[in-house]
C-alpha cells in the first residue's frame, strides 16, 4: 500500500487547516463600526499563501459586498413593515396588499442596476473564454467556466431578498410542455425548422448544436464541427440545412437528415399555485450520461465561412436562402454567397462588437445590433445601392433587433428596455417597454405579433406591440429556467409547443401559450 510523502502530508494538513478557518460573511447590525477591524484582526493569524496586499484588497471587497447586502436587507425589512401597517389599516374593509406591486420596484431599483452591469460583464467574459478554449489550453482561458456562471448566479438572479413575492400569470394561459436536456454547457440560441419534419435546434457553449424531437424531447442529431462555442443556429427556409455561428471565428453550413420518433404522451407539468422560489441552492438540470451520444453525429460542414477576425456571434439566412449574413466581434457583418462561399459585402460602421443580426422574412433587409448602443438597418433591395441607417435609441448594449412581419423592428437592450420602431419613420420608437432586468435575444410571433422577452434574471415576459404586458411565464420549484434565459423563439404552427426558450441552466423549454385566452385577459 503506497504511503504519503512528507511534502504531500504537509500540504494536506495545510489544506485542512485553511478549510477549518474559511471565511464566512455574516449579516450583522450596521452600527458595529469596529467590525472591519475585528474581521481583519481575526484573519491576521490565519495561514495564507496570498500576499498581504492581495488579502487586504479581498477583505475590502468582501466588506463592500456585505454592506450592500445589509442595506438591501434593512430596506426590505422597512418596506415589509410599511406593508404590514397598510394591511392593518385596510383589514377593516377586508382588503390586503400583496406587496409585489408596491415594493418590488422600489427594492429592485438599486440592486437591478448594478446586477445588470455586472452580469453583462460576466456574459462577455464567458463568451470570450469559450472561444479561447478552442485556440489555447484551458489554463489560458482564465478561471473555470463554473466560477463565471456561479458568480453571475450570485449577482444576476432574482434578488433573493424579494423572491418570495407572488406572480400574477395565469397558469392556464402559459404552460410548460417539454424540457430538452442534453447539453453540457449553457445554451445561447434556439431555433425551429421551417420545413418538414419540424424539429428544434439548440446552440451551446459546449461546442455542439443539437436537433430535437419537439414532441418527445429526444435528441435526433448532433453537430460537432465547430472548435468553439456555438453561439447561433438558424435553419434554411426551404432545405434541410442549418447555419451555425461560432467562437472559432467561422460560420458553418451543414446538412441534416432526421427521422422523428413515435410521439409519446405528454406528462402533466402544471402545478398548483404560483409560488416563486429562489434556485440559488438548486443546480442545473441533471444529465445522467450524455443523452446525445447515441444520436447520429455530423462532423463535417458543407461550407465554412471564414472571413471574420473575431468571434462570430450570430448568423441568418437572407430571404430565399441563397445568401447568408454573419455578425462578429470584429465589428463587422459579412454577406456571403452560399453556393460559392464567397464574401459579397463586408458591412462596416459599428464602433464596438456586434451582438446579433437578423434578416427580414420577405425583403432583402438586414438589421445588426452592437455593444455601441446602436442598431443598423442595411437595405439590399436595390442591387446598385446598399443603403444603411443608424438608430440610437438605447443607452447600453443592444442585445438583439428583429423584424416583424409588418413594417416594424423591435430592439432589446442591456439598458432593460425594449423598443418598437416603425420602418417608415425610425426617428423615435412608437412604444417603449421598461423592465427590471437586461433583455437578451427576443422573438416576435408572426400572427398576433406578441413579443417574448428573455431576461438575465431568469424571467420570460410577454408583451404586445403597444408595450402592454400580457403575461409572465411561470417559474416555480418544479419548472422554469434556473439561470439566465438567453433566447426565445416562436413557432405558432406547432400544436404541442408554440414558444421555446433556452438558457444557461443547460436546457431548452417548450411552452404552450394560449394566445386567444392571453389576448382576452388583456
Amino acid at each position: 500500500m503506497p504511503t504519503e510523502s512528507g511534502s504531500w502530508a504537509a500540504a494536506r494538513q495545510t489544506k485542512q487547516k485553511r478549510k477549518s478557518h474559511s471565511l464566512s460573511i455574516k449579516r450583522t447590525n450596521s452600527s458595529e463600526q469596529e467590525r472591519p477591524g475585528l474581521q481583519r484582526d481575526m484573519l491576521e493569524g490565519q495561514d495564507s499563501k496570498l500576499p498581504s496586499s492581495v488579502r487586504n484588497t479581498l477583505m475590502d471587497l468582501f466588506g463592500q459586498i456585505e454592506r450592500e447586502f445589509e442595506n438591501l436587507y434593512i430596506e426590505n425589512l422597512e418596506l415589509r413593515r410599511e406593508i404590514d401597517t397598510l394591511n392593518e389599516r385596510l383589514a377593516v374593509e377586508g382588503q390586503a396588499i400583496d406587496g409585489a406591486e408596491l415594493s418590488k420596484g422600489q427594492m429592485k431599483a438599486k440592486a437591478s442596476h448594478s446586477t445588470s452591469q455586472l452580469s453583462q460583464k460576466l456574459k462577455t467574459t464567458y463568451k470570450a473564454s469559450t472561444s479561447k478554449r478552442s485556440h489555447f489550453s484551458p489554463c489560458k482561458a482564465g478561471r473555470p467556466r463554473h466560477f463565471r456562471v456561479r458568480s453571475w448566479e450570485i449577482w444576476g438572479g432574482d434578488n433573493w431578498i424579494v423572491s418570495s413575492f407572488k406572480a400574477t400569470t395565469s397558469r392556464a394561459v402559459c404552460q410548460l410542455v417539454k424540457e430538452y436536456v442534453g447539453h453540457r454547457d449553457g445554451l445561447w440560441d434556439v431555433s425551429v425548422t421551417r420545413t418538414q419534419p419540424v424539429v428544434l435546434g439548440t446552440a451551446s457553449a459546449d461546442h455542439t448544436a443539437l436537433l430535437w424531437s419537439i414532441e418527445t424531447g429526444k435528441c435526433l442529431m448532433k453537430y460537432v464541427g465547430h472548435a468553439g462555442s456555438v453561439n447561433s443556429i438558424k435553419f434554411h427556409p426551404a432545405e434541410q440545412i442549418a447555419l451555425t455561428a461560432s467562437g472559432d471565428q467561422t460560420a458553418h453550413i451543414w446538412r441534416y437528415m432526421v427521422q422523428l420518433p413515435a410521439p409519446q404522451p405528454t406528462a402533466d407539468t402544471s402545478i398548483s399555485g404560483e409560488e416563486e422560489v429562489d434556485f440559488s441552492d438548486k443546480d442545473e438540470a441533471d444529465v445522467d450520461g450524455d443523452v446525445s451520444s447515441e444520436c447520429p453525429t455530423v462532423r463535417v460542414a458543407l461550407t465554412s465561412l471564414k472571413s471574420h477576425q473575431g468571434v462570430v456571434i450570430a448568423a441568418d439566412w437572407l430571404v430565399g436562402g441563397k445568401q447568408a449574413v454573419t455578425a462578429s466581434w470584429d465589428r463587422t457583418a459579412n454577406l456571403y454567397d452560399v453556393e460559392t462561399s464567397e464574401l459579397v459585402h463586408s458591412l462596416t460602421g459599428h464602433d464596438q462588437e456586434l451582438t446579433h443580426c437578423c434578416t427580414h422574412p420577405t425583403q432583402r433587409l438586414v438589421v445588426t445590433s452592437s455593444r455601441d448602443t446602436t442598431f443598423r438597418l442595411w437595405d439590399f433591395r436595390d442591387p446598385s445601392i446598399h443603403s444603411v441607417n443608424v438608430f440610437q435609441g438605447h443607452t447600453d448594449t443592444v442585445t438583439s433587433a428583429v423584424f416583424t412581419v409588418g413594417d416594424n423592428v423591435v430592439s432589446g437592450s442591456d439598458d432593460r428596455t425594449v423598443k418598437v420602431w416603425d420602418l417608415k419613420n425610425m426617428r423615435s420608437p412608437i412604444a417603449t417597454i421598461r423592465t427590471d432586468s437586461a433583455v437578451n435575444r427576443i422573438s416576435v410571433s408572426v400572427g398576433q405579433r406578441i413579443i417574448a422577452l428573455p431576461h438575465d434574471n431568469r424571467q420570460v415576459r410577454l408583451f404586445d406591440m403597444a408595450g402592454v404586458r400580457l403575461a409572465r411565464l411561470p417559474r416555480s420549484n418544479r419548472q422554469g429556467h434556473r439561470r439566465m434565459v438567453s433566447c426565445s423563439v416562436w413557432s405558432e404552427d406547432h400544436t404541442t409547443c408554440n414558444l421555446f426558450t433556452c438558457g444557461f441552466d443547460r436546457q431548452a423549454i417548450g411552452w404552450n401559450i394560449n394566445i386567444p385566452a392571453l389576448l382576452q385577459e388583456k
